[in-house]
């Protein structure tokens, strides 16, 4: 039996959707945790094909998790959404890799023989705090007793506007967008990885045990060519000006008006992209969706879709 923790989620959710839709794994051999009301009632018709529900959270104790996971053999991890945690530099095991370690710890006493965990597609090590907790996550998991696969996950076509200086889809009016770095960016939709993660969780166990690999299409567009994107779906020029890190902070915290916590753990992405580490070349991704005939969809398209919304 598979348990999905954050199932509701956006990734989480796409994962579950292609098990269900290409009928990969029974129904009610699928175990979702959600922490919410919310969570329980999108998940509501999966329950409803027979798949189970369990509610646990984050801060749950260990007994509570490992009742979640009980019977269960495969664990999907989706890292903690809890970014506020890794702020201000959090000392390793105060961020958000936290949240993961307790569940980690109970899976196998409650029958876990394979994790397999939702990292992100940056370099480990990286300079971005944004992968921190997902490299010590990594290390636990890397001398862990159980078997894992870590999937670094491709950045969503979807939030192309977190990186594109928090552009506001429904009415930002600048023509020039500040950002602190830029490179090549493998973007991929969540229902492609949705798709490619289904695939991996559905295989004979031994086909991904011990691996390391990125979901992620290979055609990669930088920042500059996103802004041409949206110029075009909007029929107005928008640019983008790369200046330092600290200008950066100063003007999404001092003119826009952000908090300085967030800007200040997010702007340090910028110097990951000015290294490249987002320009992945892995085959993994396109070689699992051509198996359903599927092919990725293209960052324009996924850009023309949002801000015609």
């Amino acid at each position: 039996m598979l348990a999905i923790i954050g199932a509701s989620g956006k990734l989480g959710f796409a994962t579950l959707t292609s098990l269900l839709e290409h009928n990969l794994i029974p129904a009610n051999k699928v175990v979702c945790t959600t922490s919410s009301d919310s969570g329980a009632a999108k998940l509501a018709p999966a329950a409803e094909k027979g798949v189970h529900i369990r509610r646990v959270d984050w801060d749950s104790d260990r007994q509570t998790w490992q009742t979640a996971l009980q019977g269960c053999d495969k664990l999907f991890l989706i890292s903690s959404s809890r970014i506020d945690k890794d702020f201000n530099d959090a000392m390793p095991g105060n961020g958000r890799e936290a949240d993961h370690f307790k569940p980690l710890s109970v899976a196998k006493d409650a029958g876990v023989k394979h994790v397999y965990y939702s990292s992100l597609a940056f370099a480990n090590p990286s300079k971005s705090r944004v992968m921190k907790a997902h490299e010590r996550t990594e290390e636990w998991l890397n001398v862990g007793t159980v078997n894992y696969t870590i999937i670094r996950e491709g950045l969503y076509n979807e939030s192309w506007p977190l990186y594109l200086g928090h552009y506001d889809v429904p009415g930002d009016d600048r023509s020039e967008v500040p950002v602190a770095g830029d490179c090549k960016i493998n973007w991929t939709s969540i229902p492609d990885l949705g798709l490619a993660n289904a695939l991996v969780l559905a295989a004979p166990s031994e086909e991904w045990a011990g691996k390391t690999f990125y979901l992620a299409q290979e055609k990669a567009y930088t920042l500059e060519e996103v802004a041409g994107m949206v110029s075009r779906a909007r029929g107005k020029e928008v640019k983008i000006k790369v200046v330092e890190r600290q200008e950066h902070e100063g003007y999404y915290v001092q003119q826009r008006g952000m908090d300085e916590g967030f800007v200040k753990w997010w702007s340090k992405t910028y110097d990951a992209l000015r290294d490249d580490e987002c320009e992945i070349h892995d085959s993994t991704l396109e070689q699992l969706l051509a198996k359903k005939g599927v092919k990725p969809k293209p960052m324009e398209e996924t850009v023309a879709e949002m801000l015609k919304s």
